[in-house]
């Protein structure tokens, strides 16, 4: 289950990259704009203003993260769906799927599933994290991976849920796309001003959502504390902070792209 307000914890931190990605989209005035894996669609309602005479949709598998969006005061249709299972309507001119694709294994079927069925000239634009290798989360899956943890938790955490951003790039050409691709690493400032690591409480709006679902209360504690035990050492405090670096891959790609030039 999603918390909305765990996750917008660190929402500035968190905006960034969506509108790192959304900078390199050139679409004009697009017909429709589907915003997959829209959390608390308040990055999704910024389209509606950036286009507002688009048809703006927010999507996403979470009904909290739905029910928190649909709270909001935005010209946007949410509604809860799995992207799995979506499919683009003939007039879907820019799709967005930001901070989604690591969840969904096989996500690389689903990319060139939408390239061919989105119409000609249309912008696909997603972002995933690629910090898989980072120390926040060797010591995850390290923790994870301990005798008391391993059967409950095995399969949860994937080492490599994501590819390299010359892997999508030569895939998404490969399907007659025009793609600029490239990664950003941000050094996250985050203030130690609370009684839980700050990459601890980072960590829980996201990449620990599925270990806290397997584990009961006390058990989740104890993970918690030995883990933020880990985070600790490899993040040290410094004058009342803690540099996090957070590296993210980025994707922009045009359809049929014999007919368009390189966005």
């Amino acid at each position: 289950m999603w918390d909305p307000r765990t996750y917008l914890r660190y929402g500035d931190e968190r905006s960034r990259p969506f509108h790192d990605l959304l900078a390199r989209v050139g679409a004009d005035r697009p017909r429709a704009v589907v915003d997959l894996g829209c959390g608390p669609g308040t990055l999704t309602a910024t389209l509606a203003d950036r286009w507002p005479d688009s048809r703006i949709t927010g999507l996403d598998s979470s009904t909290e993260m739905i029910d928190r969006a649909g709270a909001l005061d935005a010209p946007v249709t949410f509604a809860v769906g799995d992207v799995r299972d979506w499919r683009p309507a003939p007039d879907v001119d820019v799709l967005v799927a930001n901070a989604v694709l690591q969840w969904v294994p096989g996500h690389r079927e689903l990319l060139t599933r939408w390239v061919a069925d989105l119409p000609p000239a249309a912008w696909l634009a997603f972002q995933v994290p690629g910090n898989f290798a980072a120390p926040s989360h060797r010591a995850l899956r390290e923790v994870a991976g301990r005798d008391r943890w391993r059967d409950r938790l095995a399969g949860l955490l994937r080492e490599a849920p994501v590819d390299e951003p010359v892997d999508y790039a030569t895939l998404l050409t490969g399907a007659g796309c025009a793609v600029d691709a490239w990664e950003t690493t941000y050094v996250h400032l985050l203030p130690a001003d609370g009684a839980d690591h700050p990459v601890l409480a980072w960590m829980e709006g996201t990449a620990l959502r599925p270990v806290r679902a397997a584990l009961a209360a006390a058990d989740w504690a104890d993970f918690r504390a030995e883990l933020g035990v880990r985070l600790a050492e490899a993040y040290p405090v410094r004058q009342g902070q803690v540099y996090f670096p957070f590296r993210r891959i980025f994707v922009v790609a045009r359809t049929d792209a014999r007919a368009e030039e390189n966005p």
